[in-house]
């Protein structure tokens, strides 16, 4: 039986975010309009719109379960969190960034040339991306050819790339159905839209004729980039109900009553599938804590050391009924073990996570 106490993340972390940050509502910012005041006393977290309902479940434990103050989260997608992360060690700066794929080099750099250099990377489960639509609509089955096909900027025809001509899904394939292309999916800032290009579009420039990898979204209304805030684009999708959407499993495990999910490549996104690997769009979910503010903020190992409990993200955990994928019993104890001996993040480790 459950014995957290839970309140309502709204009304424990309202006011805090209020003071402490200057920018709009959770989910609305690219990592550059967030301010973080110097004199705060919370933990402060930003980045990854997929990771931020697990992230934000901890956080309210956090507040209500111990004596430090609660911690404040902002959704600014990885790579606005890891912008701000990255700027630098001083209060001003974020203690935690979330992320739903692994940190660049050139992001770790930064942090270097920024004197963020001690920093810890924690592995907290597995994520699918989902292709999801309206459950009133017709159920699609794609292939990363077909998705690439209908998102790209551009598409290889006589020998030549020239402006993507399809607007209709049954331009592409006649199996599939009548209906206007328009995809909802994650901005620039977000590390789900670097994911799908990397794991869906690289991965099929060689089929699709492309002449090496090619991961250019189309600006011509087919693709909406949709902010930050994922449940926007559930939100949309029971609106719009020909349109399909990109985001983490998590809103569609959410979701099960409004929207439903394509299946890619024959495979439909199950825990098992993604945790297998066998479902082609799936991933690891990250958070890296900067270890320059363990010292100086009251309670940082003690929130990571609660996120990283078994309780929180085990084979049981809460997290699983959020719609987290746990990592193997194993990988969790081993990543467990380096994370709280705050083992140092590393160029070679960053680029092994990258390839």
């Amino acid at each position: 039986m459950r014995t957290w106490h839970k309140l309502s993340l709204a009304a424990t972390t309202t006011a805090a975010t209020a003071s402490l940050f200057a920018a709009g509502p959770a989910g609305a910012s690219d990592g550059g309009d967030v301010e973080i005041s110097k004199d705060r006393e919370a933990i402060t977290i930003v980045g990854s719109s997929t990771v931020y309902p697990f992230a934000s479940y901890v956080v309210e434990e956090f507040g209500v379960t111990t004596q430090y103050p609660t911690p404040v989260i902002e959704s600014t997608g990885s790579g606005g969190g890891l912008k701000l992360f990255c700027g630098g060690d001083g209060m001003d700066t974020p203690d935690i960034t979330n992320a739903s794929r692994p940190m660049k080099v050139s992001e770790f750099e930064r942090c270097q040339d920024n004197g963020v250099d001690d920093i810890t990377r924690a592995v907290i489960g597995s994520d699918g991306i989902v292709i999801a639509n309206s459950v009133k609509g017709e159920r699609f089955e794609l292939t990363l050819e077909e998705l690439t096909r209908a998102v790209a900027a551009e598409v290889p025809q006589d020998g030549e790339l020239v402006d993507n001509p399809n607007e209709y899904w049954d331009d592409i394939d006649s199996s599939l159905p009548h209906e206007e292309i328009k995809v909802y999916g994650p901005p620039t800032t977000s590390g789900t839209r670097d994911a799908f290009e990397e794991m869906v579009m690289e991965a099929a420039s060689e089929e699709v004729g492309y002449d090496g990898a090619y991961s250019k979204i189309r600006q011509d209304g087919a693709y909406v980039p949709a902010g930050e805030n994922d449940n926007l684009i559930v939100q949309k999708l029971t609106r719009d109900t020909e349109a399909l959407g990109v985001f983490g499993y998590s809103f569609l495990d959410a979701n099960r009553d409004r929207i439903q999910a394509a299946r890619i490549n024959g495979v439909e996104p199950t825990p098992e599938a993604i945790s297998a690997g066998d479902y082609p769009i799936s991933r690891s979910l990250f958070f890296y804590i900067k270890n320059g503010h363990a010292g100086e903020v009251a309670g940082l190992y003690e929130y990571v050391e609660l996120f990283l409990s078994e309780q929180m993200i085990g084979d049981m955990g809460y997290l699983k009924e959020e719609g987290l994928i746990p990592l193997p019993a194993e990988q969790r104890e081993e990543m467990r073990k380096a994370v709280l001996s705050k083992e140092r993040l590393t160029r070679s480790q960053v680029e092994e996570d990258s390839q």
